[in-house]
């Protein structure tokens, strides 16, 4: 029988870690806007996800309710888009979030994830999810990947219902404490540099950045592994 303080652990992050986050993103574009097939989709999207840190960062995390919340959103598409010459109105941008929103709903697993998770619980890991948002908001996307048929709901922490905002390590910490686990014995698999790299690094875990999007570093943090795909997380966590 494993200890808790010797109970090896994985965590993961939730968007564009456990599901393509690409997908709502462009058919949104497309729906809203009429964006073309040519249009460039990813970077694009890229520079959303950097706007979204970086604004929620200048107010102390990610916004959980509230006018700041729908300010925040709406400034992401607009200031991202603009760098793709679309230039949008406040109402346009609305209308893009409200669309995106609606969209994140109707979502799958990357291949290999739910099988992942499986073996390792049949290794005796305990496996969770920590992911950045509104509680509820997050939830309705675990709910339609069908997440807490592979994780206990009391494995799955939301940033809005802790308190606590990736990439501050309190989040992190407060997951260890919770559940009695050795930050040297967890690890983390995240998309996000600020939000995952630099969190998980900060609070003592060990880190698999999953760089999907074959982006770049944004400071001097070294994650443990770099990894592009399900099967290089699998063969390093399995190992």
């Amino acid at each position: 029988m494993t200890s808790s303080s010797q109970q090896r652990a994985v965590f993961f992050d939730l968007d564009d870690t456990l599901y393509d986050h690409l997908v709502p993103f462009r058919t949104a574009l497309t729906n809203i806007m009429a964006t073309e097939e040519d249009f460039p989709y990813e970077q694009a999207y890229h520079r959303m996800r950097y706007y979204s840190d970086a604004l929620s960062a200048e107010l102390g995390g990610t916004p959980t309710h509230g006018e700041e919340l729908h300010h925040m959103r709406r400034s992401r598409f607009q200031l991202a888009l603009a760098e793709f010459d679309l230039q949008l109105a406040p109402e346009q941008a609305q209308a893009l979030q409200d669309e995106y929103l609606s969209l994140q709903y109707s979502i799958r697993l990357f291949d290999g994830v739910a099988e992942l998770i499986t073996e390792l619980k049949s290794r005796n890991f305990l496996v969770g999810v920590i992911t950045n948002g509104p509680p509820d908001h997050q939830m309705n996307k675990v709910r339609a990947l069908a997440l807490t048929k592979l994780i206990p709901e009391d494995h799955i922490f939301i940033s809005g219902a802790v308190g606590f905002t990736k990439p501050d390590e309190r989040l992190f910490r407060h997951v260890t404490d919770k559940l009695g686990l050795a930050p040297e014995n967890c690890s983390y698999i995240g998309d996000s540099w600020r939000n995952d790299v630099v969190g998980a690094l900060d609070a003592g875990w060990k880190v698999l950045w999953f760089n999907h999007r074959n982006v770049e570093p944004e400071s001097d943090h070294q994650p443990h592994h770099l990894v592009t795909a399900y099967p290089d997380i699998a063969k390093l966590l399995l190992q």
